[in-house]
């Protein structure tokens, strides 16, 4: 895929996106004013942050989980159903390399599923679960 498909794939997503969230009715949350940082970073400190966003990392949404015997496991069959530990129309988790850091919902944009972000999970919450 190259950079115009991208581009192509990413306004897709915004403007179905933005044709969602006129037809809900959704309240405005409060946000922090954006404030310039006073001391800007130099370019030896750029040049490491840009090493970092270079890092791949593995990002999944999580519908459920369950624990069965290796007995049932072996059992299971195209048709067979299992029951996960989450209710219908419960949010999913957003994890990024097996870390839980937001929760979402299901959307569908032009034939392809995609996730909202309903509550990101602050960083102190994940430093937290990392100890």
């Amino acid at each position: 895929m190259d950079q115009n498909d991208d581009q192509q794939m990413a306004d897709e997503w915004a403007a179905a996106l933005a044709a969602q969230e006129v037809e809900e009715s959704v309240k405005a949350a409060p946000l922090d004013e954006l404030v310039d940082d006073p001391a800007p970073i130099s370019d030896d400190e750029r040049k490491r942050l840009d090493s970092i966003l270079d890092i791949p990392v593995t990002i999944s949404m999580e519908v459920g989980r369950t624990q069965i015997s290796i007995r049932n496991l072996l059992q299971l069959n195209q048709g067979s159903v299992v029951e996960l530990d989450r209710i219908a129309g419960e949010s999913l988790d957003v994890l990024v390399n097996g870390t839980l850091i937001a929760h979402g919902e299901v959307v569908v944009v032009n034939d392809k599923f995609g996730i909202r972000l309903t509550d990101v999970i602050s960083q102190t919450e994940r430093i937290k679960k990392l100890r």
